[in-house]
């Protein structure tokens, strides 16, 4: 009964930080393990439970879609699926003892993201070479980020295409929305598929991360954006470095 409450209250936290500034998994990943989830099951659950928030999100924003330097939606979400399939895929052939000794090098990445991915997008203008081709080969490798791990990837998907093209910053809040759910569905598909899910887990905490990500939106609406920074980047900094611990003593 701990363990349910403990994912109950994880999910509540991470859907907040969802919300005010992304890293979710920061949360729910941890709280899996803890509760006895194996690590590459673990994973697969967090995306499953913290995905319905991100599809409505992108619900949301449907009506501001538009294409990434002439790179038709359609091609942009295609490759994302894809690259997310491939991730998902990479990581259900992952052994559960790799997966955990890479999880602090993937933890770590998506706190890099989250610390500067903005300074990123803010410092970059783009540069008139970035093609089709260019466009849609980092989307992929992003999809396969996405489907593999995922911490803080629609960072990363806007900061690449701030550094690639000379789209508008606020303009790709919608896309981001939209690809970063397009390649978590194909991966969470073949997780389900491939009973790779602790359906239990989910039920617990998806509920949660929804109730969690209205509160945090409200919360976002009160508190300053460098308090929710911070915090976000406490928590994340800290849990990367106890997963180093962990894997590496």
């Amino acid at each position: 009964m701990d363990a349910d409450y403990l994912l109950i209250a994880s999910g509540l936290l991470a859907g907040a930080m969802n919300a005010l500034a992304g890293g979710g998994s920061f949360v729910s990943l941890p709280a899996l393990m803890a509760a006895g989830v194996p690590p590459v099951i673990a994973n697969a659950s967090s995306s499953l439970a913290l995905y319905p928030g991100g599809a409505v999100s992108a619900w949301v924003y449907r009506e501001a879609l538009a294409p990434v330097a002439g790179v038709r939606l359609v091609l942009m979400a295609a490759v994302s699926v894809a690259g997310g399939l491939a991730g998902g895929l990479l990581l259900l052939s992952t052994p559960q003892a790799l997966f955990l000794q890479a999880l602090p090098w993937l933890l770590l990445v998506a706190t890099l993201a989250l610390a500067f991915g903005k300074r990123v997008t803010s410092a970059f203008r783009g540069w008139d070479g970035a093609g089709r081709g260019m466009i849609l080969s980092g989307q992929f490798i992003l999809g396969i980020y996405g489907g593999y791990f995922g911490g803080a990837v629609g960072i990363m998907m806007m900061a690449f295409w701030t550094t690639a093209t000379k789209a508008d910053i606020k303009r790709l809040q919608s896309l981001r929305a939209m690809l970063v759910t397009a390649a978590n569905t194909s991966a969470i598909l073949l997780f389900a598929a491939t009973r790779a899910i602790d359906w239990w887990a989910v039920l617990l905490l998806a509920p949660s991360a929804l109730i969690g990500g209205y509160v945090g939106a409200l919360l976002g609406i009160r508190w300053p954006s460098a308090l929710v920074r911070a915090i976000t980047l406490a928590l994340a900094s800290l849990v990367t470095a106890a997963f180093f611990m962990k894997a590496y003593g």
